[in-house]
């Protein structure tokens, strides 16, 4: 479910950033506030939760552990985890102008929010990579089969998702 997770994420990601050359190109048109709405879905519901679930679940343990440069990674990570959510708050103020936009009172980007949509992107981006190659295999190897149950238990009952029992 993690894994899917940051697919989501990397899809969402990409989707902002095609909106981006779509602005450049076509303008504030429905397509392009669509986009910017599902976007917003995306980081306002699904990220917070995945965000829970890997401080719940997969950081502690890692956090207990030996491994002193892991250690290191994951207190970084925990700390991206609120720069994220300081960033979006930023991205989500671009996302909502072009989501209420109107075509015809379509003003372009703003340098400044066209970083702040950059800047989120690129912290999501590094994040994502440190635990896909790093973390994740870490803590696959240092859970439990029931640790690993009893976690996506959880995070399926958070989500309302009906348990596979």
């Amino acid at each position: 479910m993690l894994a899917t997770c940051h697919d989501r994420v990397e899809r969402m990601l990409n989707l902002q950033g095609k909106l981006q050359q779509h602005l450049l190109d076509k303008g504030c048109d429905e397509p392009a506030r669509q986009a910017a709405r599902d976007v917003m879905r995306y980081f306002d519901i699904a990220a917070p939760l995945h965000h829970q679930d890997e401080e719940l679940h997969v950081f502690p343990p890692l956090l207990a552990g030996p491994d002193a440069a892991l250690r290191a990674l994951v207190q970084r990570l925990m700390q991206d985890h609120r720069q994220m959510e300081h960033a979006w708050a930023e991205t989500r103020r671009t996302l909502l102008a072009i989501a209420e936009g109107a075509e015809s009172g379509w003003m372009p980007l703003t340098p400044a929010q066209a970083e702040a949509l950059n800047q989120f992107a690129a912290l999501y981006q590094q994040h994502l990579a440190d635990e896909d190659r790093v973390v994740y295999p870490a803590a696959r190897d240092n859970l439990s089969p029931a640790a690993l149950a009893a976690m996506s238990e959880d995070m399926m009952q958070r989500r309302g998702v009906a348990s596979k029992k």
